[in-house]
């Protein structure tokens, strides 16, 4: 049970849930047969919402059902079915539009969203669109106006019943072609849907870039949105802050001030810094009080010099300082208002505490910021001093960094060689001792099996050998002994002390011998 609808955008095949929606699905068909919806225009498209049609007049308050066409006026509408219940859940569902009191007519929309729940209790799910999406997808991005109506028509230019199961009912002319649509039924006051639309047709070259660069500066703005980077398509920077890049990180908040309070009054001038550091990003916002100093300051101060930087100006795009309301509710400037040139109340007065923050006026800043910035002299030379030799430091601490490093990779790389040789030096003794150990297994082997026979000669052999060791030994040692002493003597033969030590003991010798009782009496 399909009909396709066939459409300026593309063809539609449409599914009907005969079983739960019979007498929708026999009001719809037999009005397909009836080539009523023919011509019939999309009167109604809200984006991501639902496309609204099966109007003939095309405003939205006329069509009948079938059995009005059968019946008369009394049944121009009939009632319409609530059970089983049928969600809008997902986009391409069809609907029956209910024109109040739970009537239903001709009139039908398809959905374009997801989730559309507060449908469900007053409309009619009666199928869903099963082919052809990107032909929704065509008239879900058509341009309408505030009324959303489409600005070039969109109609259903013919159905075709791929199958029927209802009888016709009695009386039912089904024609034989498809009738010609009237004048007032073409006449909408739109584009015709089959009218080429040229924007390029009479404009000049110059009117043709700036119509392109428009409309890619809102497609840009659409994908922004998108992302959450815009807070709405049409949100816009406020045309009174320039944005000046390419500072020296020394330029403080009072030197812009003075420098660009010659092109007007300055309501707020601040250098955006780190919020650790508490340095210079090197780029600015400076707020004036009107928009036309903020152009007079754009043209003249655009690759200015100044503290030896030539700086770029150009007109802020940021747009921190507006705040989304939601949608359909616009945007509100925060922070500050918008500039009024009848009015003197631009200065922000009751700024957010979270504002203020972020933003500091220029006569505040010295009070808050004082202490961590350096005090400039204005000599020639000696303001980039201290730059340089935090530059050198840090140029010296990054190269000792670097060394450490790579004498620490060094030592790594000499520690794995050293671990690898260690290793292949184990592994080649392990092999040696095994193969060692082989040989001596298989040596003993061989003794075992001639022990017998050779185990005598073996035991005299091995006293032989313990005589002749012990004999050498004792060779030796008596050899050693004579070397001994005859070295002795030698030395005391050459020692002069020892000589007159021995002449000593001879001369005592003799006294002793003298003195002894029997020589003296061979004396007397």
């Amino acid at each position: 049970m399909s009909v396709i609808l066939e459409t300026t955008k593309g063809d539609l095949t449409v599914d009907l849930f005969i079983k739960e929606r019979p007498k929708t699905c026999l009001n719809f068909l037999k009005l397909c047969k009836m080539k009523r919806y023919n011509f019939n225009r999309f009167h109604h498209v809200e984006r991501n919402f639902l496309c609204q049609t099966g109007d003939p007049t095309g405003t939205g308050r006329g069509g009948e059902s079938i059995f009005g066409l059968l019946y008369g006026q009394q049944a121009k509408y009939y009632e319409a079915e609530q059970v089983p219940v049928l969600k809008h859940t997902k986009p391409g569902l069809l609907s029956m539009v209910n024109v109040g009191d739970n009537m239903l007519g001709s009139q039908f929309f398809i959905t374009l969203g997801d989730n559309l729940d507060f449908l469900d209790k007053e409309h009619c799910v009666f199928g869903e669109v099963v082919e052809g999406h990107d032909a929704l997808l065509n008239i879900n991005e058509a341009i309408c106006d505030e009324n959303h109506i489409p600005y070039q028509d969109i109609r259903i230019t013919h159905t075709v019943i791929l199958d029927d199961p209802f009888p016709d009912p009695p009386g039912l002319e089904i024609p034989i072609h498809s009738p010609e649509p009237t004048k007032e039924m073409l006449d909408s006051g739109r584009i015709a849907a089959d009218e080429d639309i040229n924007d390029m047709e009479g404009k000049t070259a110059e009117e043709i870039e700036e119509l392109i660069a428009e409309k890619e500066a809102k497609a840009r703005a659409t994908i922004l949105e998108m992302v959450g980077d815009l807070p709405s398509v049409d949100a816009a920077p406020p045309e009174n802050v320039l944005f000046v890049c390419k500072l020296n990180p020394v330029t403080t908040d009072d030197d812009l001030m003075i420098i660009f309070s010659r092109f007007g009054k300055i309501v707020n001038c601040e250098i955006i810094r780190d919020r650790q550091t508490m340095n210079s990003l090197q780029y600015a916002f400076i707020e004036f009080d009107n928009p036309k100093s903020c152009e007079d300051a754009y043209f003249k101060m655009d690759n200015v010099l100044i503290d030896d930087r030539r700086i770029h100006v150009d007109f802020s795009q940021s747009v921190s300082r507006l705040q989304w309301k939601g949608k359909g509710r616009g945007v509100e400037f925060v922070g500050g208002k918008a500039f009024d040139p009848n009015k003197e109340d631009y200065k922000v007065k009751d700024q957010p505490k979270r504002e203020q923050s972020k933003r500091i006026s220029s006569d505040d800043h010295p009070k808050r910021y004082g202490p961590q910035q350096r005090q400039r002299d204005f000599q020639p030379r000696d303001q980039y001093r201290g730059g340089r030799e935090h530059r050198e430091g840090r140029d010296g601490r990054d190269r000792r960094e670097h060394r450490e490093d790579r004498d620490g990779r060094d030592r790594r790389e000499h520690r794995e060689d050293r671990d690898r040789r260690d290793h292949r030096e184990d592994r080649d003794r392990r092999e040696h001792r095994e193969d060692r150990d082989r040989r001596e297994h298989r040596t003993d082997r061989s003794d075992i099996d001639n022990r017998g026979r050779r185990g005598g000669e073996r035991d005299h052999r091995e006293d032989r050998y313990n005589h002749d060791h012990r004999e050498e030994r004792h060779n030796r040692d008596h050899r050693h002994q004579s070397d001994r002493r005859e070295r002795d003597h030698r030395e005391r033969r050459r020692s002069p002390d020892r000589s007159h030590k021995q002449e000593d003991v001879s001369a005592q010798k003799r006294i002793r011998r003298s003195s002894s009782p029997k020589n003296s009496h061979r004396t007397k």
